[in-house]
């Protein structure tokens, strides 16, 4: 019979990856669901719904607690993961008129509910006539049809909230994937700092503002997180359900941690990136089995299971934006080719490293004998790629010149935003020498300080051969080392904040927070043993108590300034207004710029009627009159009324009186490029329509 401790230790344990478990379940299913144009409630709710219980119950099964925590700790874990979300449920943000990413992914999501298929149909618009364009602002145009931006695993999760409850449904699925990504970290910190300071980590992370940012509205940051912190925390489980001689020696929790890494690809192509020292891991215990002249680790049984799940859901991430999201990558090709290139060197290194495990392993134990300066270098070299990082806006000033159409549209972005944040123009400009600025930002500086020096102290403990008693920490160290230092040094987004934060949240702030508790505990046993401390346990309390504010309190203070401010709220019931006030056999064309990016694929998807952008001559921002009447004769030919929208009264002078149906007041994130964003901008759309009768 269990004792409470241990029970509360197995519910942390459950809870921290049971978010994991039923997302890679869903995802597992909803792809090939998608790719046959079945994605549809009941056949999700039967294979998703499935699928999601077979894998919890594989990753449950046997649980081992990760550590024996008084039930105060479980249950003020929870109770910030509950505060999470319903505090961002009570704030959460309406961004559903396309401008940015978020109202992408929730268009994506809305598509997906109601027709379960893609590419999205253009509708009959009379034919095809070269004035007609049906790209926009977050979808692109192929030869089968329209197909959104980006990945299709956030949408396919956020869907679930569209049937349960309508676009209302859907707009608060981000803060309950929130307050299950504070449970998963929390539970990483359990198994890797202890039980006890689960509640710490949550309370830190969930603070910060990036986190805020993205439970609040639809983002694919913290889908990807629960998915890489999930597989941190299923292999750790895997690696002590050995310890324990538990039935089954963590082969399953292994492969379903490989399985949770793999389909981040399915989330973020980015994903990619984050795994890559999953799959050198994943080689290295499979070398531990082939190194007979080392004292074997039993987490080598581990190495098969886990490349065999990571390769299974890799396979899910690229089928999935091969077949779905070819356009979008092939417009992140300048960066996605060299990180495949990447890719392809380490797993080359990981079958070399693999095939010579015995000679490397021998030869490896004379050098490491040595080498007894090599733990202390490497416990520098960490500290010193953080001062890099700190020194860098001194001596060095990121630029990227304009060459293709994006990079222009990017630059003349930065130029504005500079204007309004009463900054020099200087277009050419990224600020990515800043963001370890970012990091103090949102994180504090107490924060990153203890995060690097819990990095130092574990990389030279691994270093002088500390496998055994650190290994748990290899693969998470891995990931966020790696990781932190490639997105500090190209975070590769428009760096006008709170917007370039969702660049830190997968792994960049989760991770700094980790190793920060950990960072934490540890100087205060160190601290415990002096002998101002020793023997006095209130006073090494009151230590404990005062590092856990100077984590707590400086991403808290950040926060405060956008934290009580929903943003876009209204944009819900104005785009109901919108499509109630249009003809309901109605086709739509758009013969303005703003409106075209913003509502081609609102009008598309949630009022349901044809829509098309008329393309304009070249240096004109209006379509030609004759363009727009013939068009407007063909789409009468079809039996539908062809309707103008413009966001000016004016641009529909020419065509017949104008009525307003959009009049949308309300606040939008603010735009800021060297200070933290501390309130938000206002945000007026108008829009308006003609009816050519």
């Amino acid at each position: 019979m269990p004792s409470e401790r241990e029970a509360a230790g197995r519910a942390l344990a459950a809870v921290s990856v049971v978010p994991a478990l039923a997302l890679s379940g869903w995802l597992l299913a909803g792809l090939p669901l998608l790719l046959l144009g079945s994605f549809r409630p009941l056949p999700m709710a039967l294979l998703g719904g499935a699928a999601a219980l077979l894998l919890c119950a594989a990753g449950l099964r046997r649980l081992p607690a990760t550590a024996t925590p008084h039930r105060w700790a479980m249950a003020a874990t929870l109770a910030v993961a509950l505060g999470s979300g319903v505090f961002n449920g009570l704030l959460h943000g309406e961004q559903l008129i396309v401008r940015r990413d978020p109202s992408t992914y929730a268009q994506y999501a809305v598509w997906l509910a109601r027709h379960g298929s893609l590419p999205i149909p253009v509708g009959d618009f009379g034919g095809p006539d070269s004035a007609l364009r049906f790209d926009s602002m977050g979808v692109y145009m192929t030869g089968g049809g329209i197909v959104p931006q980006f990945m299709a695993g956030s949408p396919m999760t956020y869907a679930i909230g569209h049937w349960l409850g309508g676009v209302p449904g859907l707009l608060l699925v981000p803060p309950v994937l929130g307050a299950l990504a504070v449970l998963t970290v929390a539970g990483t910190a359990a198994r890797l700092a202890g039980a006890r300071w689960a509640p710490l980590a949550a309370l830190v992370f969930a603070v910060s503002l990036p986190i805020l940012y993205t439970s609040r509205t639809t983002f694919s940051e913290i889908p990807s997180l629960i998915l890489l912190f999930g597989g941190m925390n299923l292999l750790l489980d895997a690696r002590a359900r050995l310890g324990a001689a538990l039935p089954g020696a963590g082969f399953p929790s292994a492969a379903l941690a490989g399985l949770s890494f793999g389909l981040a690809l399915l989330v973020r192509i980015d994903g990619l990136r984050d795994v890559l020292p999953v799959l050198a891991f994943a080689g290295m215990l499979i070398a531990l089995r082939r190194t007979p002249r080392v004292r074997p680790l039993p987490e080598g049984r581990l190495g098969v299971p886990l490349l065999t799940g990571l390769v299974v859901g890799g396979l899910w991430g690229f089928a999935g934006g091969y077949v779905l999201a070819r356009p979008y990558l092939k417009y992140l090709s300048g960066s996605l080719i060299p990180l495949l290139a990447i890719c392809a060197v380490v797993v080359a290194l990981t079958v070399a490293g693999t095939t010579l495990a015995p000679w490397i392993a021998v030869r490896g134990r004379r050098l490491l004998r040595g080498a007894g300066w090599l733990p202390n270098a490497a416990a520098v070299l960490v500290v010193l790629v953080m001062a890099g990082f700190a020194v860098r806006p001194w001596v060095q000033t990121v630029r990227r010149d304009a060459v293709t159409p994006e990079d222009r549209l990017t630059a003349d972005f930065i130029e504005k935003t500079q204007v309004a944040n009463g900054l020099a123009k200087d277009m050419s400009r990224l600020y990515y020498e800043h963001s370890l600025d970012w990091v103090f930002w949102y994180v504090g500086i107490p924060a990153v300080v203890l995060a690097t020096v819990a990095a130092a102290v574990l990389v030279r403990r691994l270093t002088r051969g500390g496998l055994t008693e650190e290994f748990g920490w290899l693969l998470p160290l891995a990931v966020i080392g790696w990781t932190t230092v490639t997105t500090l040094w190209r975070p590769a987004i428009t760096p006008d904040h709170p917007f370039a934060s969702r660049r830190l949240v997968p792994i960049v702030i989760p991770g700094l927070v980790l190793l920060a508790v950990w960072g934490l505990r540890w100087l205060s046993r160190r601290i415990a043993r002096t002998r101002w401390f020793a023997g006095r346990p209130g006073r090494s309390r009151a230590a404990v108590a005062a590092g856990a504010l100077l984590l707590a309190v400086p991403p808290a203070i950040t926060s405060i300034g956008t934290a009580f401010t929903p943003v876009n709220r209204g944009e819900a019931a104005a785009v109901a207004g919108l499509c109630r006030g249009i003809p309901a056999n109605a086709s739509v064309l758009i013969v303005e710029r703003v409106t075209g990016d913003r509502l081609t694929q609102v009008l598309r998807g949630q009022c349901g009627l044809p829509t098309a952008r008329v393309v304009y001559p070249q240096k004109s921002d209006v379509p030609l009159r004759a363009d727009v009447l013939r068009l407007a004769e063909a789409v009468r030919r079809t039996g539908r009324v062809p309707v103008l929208f413009a966001a000016e009264p004016e641009q529909l002078m020419a065509y017949g009186p104008a009525t307003r149906v959009m009049s949308l007041h309300t606040r939008q994130d603010e735009r800021s490029l060297v200070d933290p964003p501390n309130g938000t901008w206002s945000l007026t759309i108008d829009v308006w329509m003609t009816e050519l009768t």
